[in-house]
């Protein structure tokens, strides 16, 4: 096999016709990968993201070949999939206000030029999910971009379609995480296009790295909401001494245990299933 690339959580490598997606243990805030591991967090982000790609089977196509046909010391933790033409769109839903589509609604009342109501305030649920798509960078931050921008980079009839498959992805998982007492505030998705055209739902999907979620019961808006995603490591390099560039701090071992425990945790509402590491 031969690594193609190696992201901030990811590893990419060619496998004959197929890919080889490993995602391991790191964890990235603000763009700067951390050095300290979250144990099993790379399993639970590849076995989260195998479930959803079940229950969004009829939503649309996705890249996974197999599960389980992957090299021994990646079990777990590897999905073997097709070969795509990754498009250069970072394809965003928010149903609620939060990160930076807060920030950018606190500038102008906008994201990503839509207009939203006045009066709306951290964690504000929206009236409807909004298409917020940003850049997708390979150095830097990404940053908001319109439908139009999209429309020009891509062209209209796929940006159209991927408006539309984006928002219905959240809205069906967001349906199903209410069911199981989690808001999904907002999510992050990723679309190539398939050797015979076909649009297909690649990388991960839905999972604590991808998207912000929160217990529905304790949900407040007005304030920072108690979350079930890497928003916690970045709520404590909050409080450091640290500007955002790297080398990035190490993370305290107490900070591990209570990340480690958020996405378990989330994993075993959303699944139905008990974790095993």
């Amino acid at each position: 096999m031969e690594l193609l690339h190696s992201g901030k959580v990811r590893d990419v490598y060619a496998d004959g016709d197929d890919l080889i997606l490993v995602a391991s243990d790191r964890v990235s805030v603000y763009d700067v990968v951390l050095p300290t591991l979250i144990p099993d967090k790379g399993k639970i982000l590849t076995q989260l993201s195998l479930w959803w790609f079940e229950q969004l089977a009829g939503v649309v196509p996705n890249h996974v070949v197999s599960a389980t046909q992957v090299p021994d010391e990646w079990a777990g933790r590897a999905i073997r999939c097709k070969r795509l033409t990754m498009l250069p769109v970072e394809w965003i839903a928010r149903g609620y206000l939060a990160g930076l589509g807060l920030k950018e609604y606190e500038k102008g009342g906008t994201v990503s030029g839509i207009a939203l109501p006045d009066g709306l305030v951290e964690a504000s649920r929206l009236p409807e999910p909004i298409f917020t798509p940003t850049t997708k960078a390979t150095e830097g931050h990404d940053e908001f971009i319109t439908y139009d921008d999209v429309v020009a980079e891509i062209g209209a009839d796929t940006a159209a379609r991927l408006k539309d498959v984006t928002l219905d992805v959240y809205k069906r998982g967001a349906a199903i995480a209410a069911e199981r007492g989690i808001i999904i505030a907002d999510t992050k998705l990723e679309f190539g296009r398939a050797a015979d055209g076909t649009l297909v739902l690649a990388d991960e999907v839905l999972t604590s790295d991808s998207s912000r979620f929160w217990p529905a019961d304790e949900w407040k808006p007005g304030r920072p909401q108690r979350s079930y995603d890497k928003q916690y490591v970045r709520d404590w390099s909050s409080t450091l001494d640290w500007d955002r560039t790297p080398p990035g701090p190490p993370i305290p071992q107490d900070v591990v245990d209570a990340t480690r425990a958020r996405y378990i945790e989330v994993y075993e509402r959303l699944t139905g299933r008990r974790w095993e590491s």
